[in-house]
């Protein structure tokens, strides 16, 4: 096969970006998804690209589509990328992926080196950009003989400050479910010279401290994942601390403390959702998952005042407020979810909606705490701030979408040959990367700052 061909499969927010990349360069693509309208909508207005429907869970289906393309691009729910890759296994494609290695993945190399194809990872923002510019200062300060005492990175996807107009200052153009179960899980970072291990919901929420960025910024951050294994991954053996985190705007991570302490990111299904009688109102569904003796708003919030230990008065004002916002005191009829979380996403995504007009923010740092050859000390930052473009793409969808079609062209050029698992996490990936990236003004800003 000549021409270079790829299978873009997945048709949401982040493929148009990566799309347009490819397009850009004149390289044919083929977009599968399940639904044949979304991958026919995706290539609209575009030259080099058709649409197919393609069910990854069908395995001859997804391996005729496989063996017809140079690269797979996998722009699905990461739980698939384990099925397509195996499929590249057969086919001896290429594949890149914006997700984290799972273990699912590692465990796959020995054949993946077998068929001498490349599976590139973590190129989307974070991970992917935060990788290149991480590195790119670690290796510059240890090529000078120097040391990394610190390293601090925290990345947050959020509206941008006007359109942060409600109580959570979150808003959504994905389902939130991601979000919701992302503050339920545990946490590991290594911290001033120990191991930090911290449990998920409201242990998490309780570790948020805020984090200054810019004066003109108000943000907080709790860690994120498993932090320490970074020592390892970016060569930083001699860091004291080493953590990763999440962004928001203050007074958000205190309601999701409240929502989680009184049940509502539960997974256990409730009678009262099975979906065979009248939907109950969002004040009978508090009630029920409160245990409460009644559905009046008094004695639902005396409820939650319970269940729910508050930092101060203002604290609990805020959060009050912000549960009456959200309406779970109300006669509001519930979309019945089966699951308490499910049906709390429905309502999240009906009320932290972006309007037509209203953008998002991507702001990511990173902080090194340095100590050169000759023992003076710096602190460094290395920033990035995008705003979305509400008659565009989102700042989310472009930073990942495009990551991920310039990371592609990587593979598809040849830059990148080594059969394997990999990241961008060395210089002969990232140089390139990083490079490429700036025609698309994805860049990291540096400054020393002490």
């Amino acid at each position: 096969m000549d021409t270079k061909n790829v299978l873009l499969l997945g048709a949401g927010l982040m493929a148009k970006p990566t799309l347009n990349v490819f397009e850009e360069a004149s390289i044919p693509v083929t977009v599968a998804c399940r639904t044949l309208s979304r991958a026919k909508e995706l290539c609209k207005d575009t030259k080099h690209a058709n649409a197919i429907s393609v069910d990854v869970n069908d395995q001859q289906e997804l391996d005729h589509a496989v063996a017809k393309s140079n690269l797979v691009v996998c722009l699905t729910p990461y739980i698939y990328n384990a099925t397509i890759i195996k499929s590249a296994i057969r086919n001896k494609k290429n594949v890149v992926t914006t997700s984290y290695i799972s273990p699912a993945i590692q465990a796959l190399e020995p054949e993946i080196k077998a068929a001498g194809i490349v599976v590139l990872n973590e190129c989307g923002l974070d991970p992917g950009v935060d990788h290149l510019y991480a590195c790119k200062v670690i290796q510059e300060v240890h090529t000078k003989g120097g040391k990394i005492k610190s390293f601090i990175s925290n990345c947050g996807g959020l509206p941008a400050p006007e359109a942060s107009d409600n109580p959570f200052g979150l808003k959504f153009s994905w389902s939130p479910r991601g979000v919701l179960l992302a503050s339920q899980n545990p946490a590991k970072r290594l911290w001033n010279g120990q191991v930090q291990e911290i449990a998920g919901g409201i242990d998490l929420m309780d570790t948020v401290e805020p984090y200054f960025i810019y004066p003109g910024f108000s943000f907080v951050a709790y860690p994120n994942r498993d932090s320490s294994v970074f020592s390892e991954r970016y060569q930083i053996p001699e860091a004291e601390t080493v953590s990763r985190g999440t962004l928001r705007y203050p007074g958000c991570t205190e309601i999701f403390k409240t929502l989680g302490a009184v049940g509502m990111f539960s997974l256990q299904p409730l009678q009262i959702l099975d979906g065979t009688s009248k939907p109950p109102s969002w004040k009978e569904l508090t009630q029920e998952i409160l245990s409460a003796p009644t559905t009046s708003e008094t004695q639902l919030i005396a409820e939650v005042d319970s269940r729910t230990q508050f930092k101060s008065v203002c604290e609990r004002n805020h959060v009050i407020s912000g549960l009456r916002w959200l309406g779970i005191f109300s006669d509001k009829p519930v979309d019945v979810r089966k699951t308490p979380l499910d049906t709390l996403c429905a309502l999240l995504q009906e009320k932290l909606s972006f309007a037509p007009d209203e953008r998002d923010m991507v702001i990511l740092q990173h902080k090194f705490e340095i100590e050169h050859k000759d023992g003076s000390q710096e602190t460094r930052t290395s920033t990035l701030l995008e705003y979305g473009d509400p008659q565009g793409f989102s700042a989310m969808a472009r930073l990942v979408g495009t990551a991920c079609g310039v990371a592609s062209t990587l593979v598809l050029d040849g830059t990148i040959t080594m059969p394997g698992v990999c990241a961008p996490l060395t210089a002969d990936i990232n140089e390139p990367f990083m490079q490429r990236l700036l025609k698309y003004n994805i860049k990291c800003v540096e400054k020393t700052i002490m």
